[in-house]
């Protein structure tokens, strides 16, 4: 199976089926950074409007389903289990007893009638092996939709915008929000080069991955035969052969860069430019007012 098309998270998929590739890409950064700084010091209801938010985007942004629906079932189900785990971990997790407590703290606890779990299940006892009780918090629940939801938002809201985007556009968009600090005398333009190089890398290192699965599936090799430790040892040689791969492949790209005596760099030109149509400037005014709306309704609902 070819990872690299099969499973095409952060590289940039030509075409023009999609109304997500008219948007500007000055506008995708500011979308992408809504779903990515408002769900800071914000409650379950807006985080999962935000994963909601998200789905319904790609759903019907027209894009091939083939692109992206492989990446957001993976990504879903790492998600749920990551959340799953935590809600696990942080569930029947008692407070530390102290002398220090207010006595008539549990008077107000009780006078106040909040019950402050969402499942609770009693101790039992199966024939000589007894069970402790377990109880599933309302603390621990949203520590699970938080982990859950932000995994998801994270990689996806950027997902989206790489497989929409070019590397060049987004780095021009940068330089464009990035243009007062030049006149500070900041290093801009190689900052944003080397941006451009580490996006590029992404499907270098994809590649790589697919080469060692590739290897490991033509060796045939049996892992029940080998043992746990064998096992084991076969795993992190293969770890150390990928990460070893990537750092030739990172001198490889230093030597070239390197070879040059001198290195042009001038973001304006990496700007792809479009005919301004009515269907153009009505798709940037409406994600003008998401933007707006997303700004408002994050400050009314999604506090915690």
């Amino acid at each position: 199976m070819n990872i690299i098309t099969k499973f095409s998270i952060g590289q940039y998929v030509d075409g023009n089926r999609s109304w997500l590739r008219i948007i500007d890409s000055r506008l995708k950064i500011i979308a992408v950074f809504i779903f990515l700084l408002t769900p800071i010091w914000s409650g379950p209801f807006w985080r999962l409007s935000l994963v909601l938010c998200l789905l319904l985007i790609t759903f019907f942004s027209l894009l091939p389903a083939r692109v992206w629906w492989r990446s957001v079932s993976l990504l879903l189900t790492l998600s749920l289990l990551i959340g799953f785990l935590s809600l696990l971990a942080a569930s029947d997790i008692h407070s530390l007893e102290s002398s220090f407590r207010n006595p008539n703290e549990l008077q107000v606890i009780l006078a106040s009638n909040k019950n402050w779990n969402i499942l609770e299940i009693p101790p039992n006892r199966i024939g000589f092996i007894s069970f402790g009780s377990y109880n599933l918090s309302k603390k621990a629940f949203e520590v699970g939709i938080k982990t859950s939801t932000l995994i998801f938002t994270v990689v996806h809201s950027v997902n989206l915008m790489l497989l929409t985007t070019s590397q060049e556009n987004i780095v021009w968009a940068l330089s464009w929000f990035m243009q007062p600090f030049r006149k500070i005398g900041l290093p801009i333009d190689k900052w944003l080069f080397q941006l451009l190089i580490a996006l590029r890398f992404i499907p270098l290192v994809q590649e790589e991955f697919q080469n060692l699965i590739k290897s490991v599936s033509l060796r045939s090799i049996n892992f029940r035969q080998l043992g746990l430790k064998k096992s084991i040892n076969v795993l992190i040689t293969l770890i150390e052969r990928l990460f070893l791969n990537i750092f030739l492949r990172i001198e490889q790209g230093a030597d070239a860069l390197l070879s040059k005596k001198k290195i042009l760099i001038n973001t304006n030109r990496f700007r792809t430019f479009q005919k301004t149509t009515a269907l153009t400037f009505i798709i940037n005014t409406l994600s003008i007012c998401f933007i707006f709306i997303a700004i408002f309704l994050r400050k009314l609902y999604g506090a915690l």
